[in-house]
Formats: structure tokens, C-alpha cells, sequence
């Protein structure tokens, strides 16, 4: 079964830290482009971060120069470092692949951010 399961997201304060990563099993994540995407309370899902097969990276202006979107293949794990973290950060996180039809989706993790 092909799939991709997110980890890392909590609680924490603005100006705080997360790291989430993404999970492949079933399938290696080595020829497929990665996306992060969050989805708030009452919004679309929008795509914040991704990166292609050969490591490139592409944000959403709304997170550039706070997160960061990384891969190792050798762990089939792909990883979004976020950083300065402020409140409308608070959302899901889903992570899927890009550029072609999408797996499943996965639960997600939430992110919480509040004082």
C-alpha cells in the first residue's frame, strides 16, 4: 500500500520551532516531487513548501525565510523545518506528492501555535 504518514506536529509558543517529516511506505521517495501542504479551520489546503526529486525547493511567500523543506532518500523521509512560528501557522499538515495525481491523504499532523 502506497502511503505517506506525517509526524512532528504539537503546541508551541510564537517565535517557536517544529520539525514535521513524512514518511513513505510502500513505494521509495526518490522519483517523486514532495509536497507540504496545511489546511486551517474554514480554509482550502495550500500548498506552503516543496521540493523536487533532485532536491530543489519552492515556498510559499507566506513562509519563506521561516521554513525549510528537505529530503533523505536513504531514510524515504521527507522533512519541513519550520521556525519563527506565528499564530496562522496553526493548521494541519499533509504531505503528498507533487506535480502528479496525489495518494490518499494521510491524517496529517497539527500544528498549534499559542501563547
Amino acid at each position: 500500500q502506497l502511503q505517506l504518514v506525517e509526524s512532528g506536529g504539537g503546541l508551541v509558543q510564537p517565535g517557536g520551532s517544529l520539525r514535521l517529516s513524512c514518511a513513505a511506505s510502500g513505494f521509495t521517495l526518490d522519483d517523486y516531487a514532495i509536497g507540504w501542504f496545511r489546511q486551517a479551520p474554514g480554509k482550502q489546503r495550500e500548498l506552503v513548501a516543496r521540493i523536487t526529486s533532485g532536491g530543489s525547493p519552492n515556498y510559499a511567500d507566506s513562509v519563506k525565510g521561516r521554513f525549510t523543506i528537505s529530503r533523505d532518500n536513504a531514510k524515504n523521509t521527507v522533512y519541513l523545518q519550520m521556525n519563527s512560528l506565528k499564530p496562522e501557522d496553526t493548521a494541519v499538515y499533509y504531505c503528498n506528492v507533487f506535480g502528479r495525481p496525489p495518494f490518499s491523504w494521510g491524517q496529517g499532523t497539527q500544528v498549534t501555535v499559542s501563547s
